[in-house]
């Protein structure tokens, strides 16, 4: 018998919520909690593979809400709460051939006794006969859980939910107390001066200062004065002594933002601050010294910014003793429904109240299906847009449009143009069929590339063993003729 599952929860009540969460993680299992069902069939038709699915819809919508459920998880067993008077909902699960049901009020034991079912149901699938049987590996790949959240501070937040995203934090801290330099590399806006932040919260320096310079907001005249200060008369209008950034972050954090914009006269000047921690203030006769921990993060390419001599070589390295890589949005799509919930919790009452801030199934297709390009940001700025105009047509037409012109998918092996149609509904078939030919090509090459050991595949492409199968059956896929298995999947 399996000793661990992945289970994901639609329950509407608190106390349901309290009681499931207690039983699912005493026996050990991983938990997966939404809050509507709209979220679960977003994370279900996004690579989450749960081992068993607990529902209890809300609303006279619940059979629909269900029969939604049942088809986003068709490789996964349901378990339906209800309660007196919903008999509907019982009636749409035995037509759907459910047959897992608990009835309210919830009994512990009753729990336990369903998640024993599901591992020994779990543990006798587990091997399909639908697939030729090659020797492989019992390794079982790692689960998902809950969405990390971090306050901190001043409206700023840290939220992981993705593998990518859950590794960063687990780096963060370890490294926190690692008194040393770190590079963030990211594209725009994809966090990386929430990263330093929540660096800074760990580290032994959190009761002192977090300083941040955006290296590329100022001249670099004005940049040398910011960072380093002056004396009273070192220039006209230096009217008296001014310390910079460096002395103001003392004991503390300076995360140097935007550091690839850095002139190479001001990147020797910072490295020599980094080599021994003494600077000189713009006109002082004696050097100062400091004790600060510098964070620095970049958006550009810095292999070709090496290659092009645009940074220092051996900045880099001072700076590169821990690289920490912020992935974009559109890789980390399964963070985009907790991503929205918080930015519409965190907004100004005046812009919730009064309106509906419940997303559409089919404008979050469209939050899904879309690059993000401008990555968290730009998703802040459209949530909020969207609930000022309190218009979900209106924003499903914007996306629409822009996936239609062929932003939402850029592949690096095939030219695939999305055409610009009038009907939205083909549109949505052109997208749809997109996505499954990138989804079964991605498929293929992962089981090629491990000569058909599925579990080896299943895990470099991070989803469950089982979500494999599904997905290959799906897709109709098979190996090569004459290509044959070895034991541990080597060709």
């Amino acid at each position: 018998m399996r000793s661990t599952l992945l289970v994901l929860s639609v329950l509407r009540s608190v106390e349901t919520r309290s009681i499931v969460s207690s039983v699912v993680e005493r026996a050990g299992h991983k938990l997966v909690q939404t809050s509507s069902s709209e979220q679960a069939r977003i994370l279900l038709n996004n690579g989450v593979e749960p081992d068993l699915l607990i529902f209890e819809a809300p609303g006279s919508g619940s059979a629909y809400d269900l029969r939604e459920i049942f088809r986003a998880a068709s490789a996964s067993p349901l378990c339906v709460i209800s309660g007196p008077g919903e008999q509907r909902l019982r009636d749409a699960g035995a037509e759907l051939g459910i047959t897992r049901f608990l009835d309210r009020p919830l009994v512990e034991g009753e729990i336990s006794k369903m998640l024993e079912g599901a591992c020994a149901a779990d543990a006798e699938a587990d091997v399909p006969s639908a697939f030729p049987i090659f020797e492989e590996s019992k390794e079982v790949a790692a689960l998902p859980g809950k969405a990390i959240v971090e306050e901190l501070g001043e409206g700023r937040y840290f939220l992981a939910a993705s593998p990518s995203m859950l590794k960063i934090h687990r780096q963060v801290r370890l490294l926190a107390d690692v008194d040393a330099p770190v590079l963030i590399l990211g594209e725009s806006g994809t966090g990386k001066e929430v990263i330093a932040h929540l660096i800074h919260k760990y580290s032994r320096r959190s009761h002192h200062r977090f300083v941040n310079v955006n290296c590329a907001a100022l001249p670099n005249d004005l940049l040398e004065s910011e960072l380093f200060g002056y004396h009273q008369g070192a220039f006209t209008g230096a009217i008296k002594d001014k310390p910079g950034k460096f002395e103001l972050a003392n004991r503390g954090t300076l995360l140097l933002d935007e550091i690839g914009e850095m002139s190479a006269q001001m990147q020797a000047k910072l490295l020599h601050v980094l080599q021994d921690g003494q600077f000189n203030r713009l006109g002082a006769r004696e050097s100062s010294r400091v004790d600060v921990r510098v964070l620095a993060a970049t958006n550009v390419e810095i292999e070709s910014a090496l290659v092009g001599k645009t940074f220092r070589e051996d900045l880099y390295y001072r700076l590169n003793v821990f690289t920490i890589n912020v992935p974009p949005l559109r890789e980390r799509r399964e963070e985009i429904p907790y991503l929205i919930e918080e930015i519409i919790r965190r907004s100004p009452e005046e812009l919730r109240s009064g309106s509906d801030v419940r997303f559409s199934t089919r404008l979050m297709d469209a939050v899904l299906l879309y690059s993000w390009r401008g990555n968290v940001r730009e998703l802040r700025n459209f949530v909020t847009r969207t609930m000022t105009m309190r218009d979900n047509g209106t924003a499903i037409q914007e996306l629409e449009k822009k996936i239609a012109a062929g932003q939402a998918f850029e592949y690096e092996e095939q030219d695939l143009q999305v055409p610009v149609v009038a009907d939205k509904s083909g549109m949505r078939s052109v997208v749809r069929e997109l996505k499954d030919r990138a989804e079964a090509q991605m498929i293929k090459d992962a089981l090629d590339a491990n000569g058909w050991n599925r579990r080896h595949a299943a895990r470099f492409l991070n989803i469950s063993y089982r979500g494999l199968l599904y997905k290959i059956q799906q897709h109709r896929l098979a190996p090569r003729a004459g290509v044959a298995s070895r034991p541990g999947g080597a060709l």
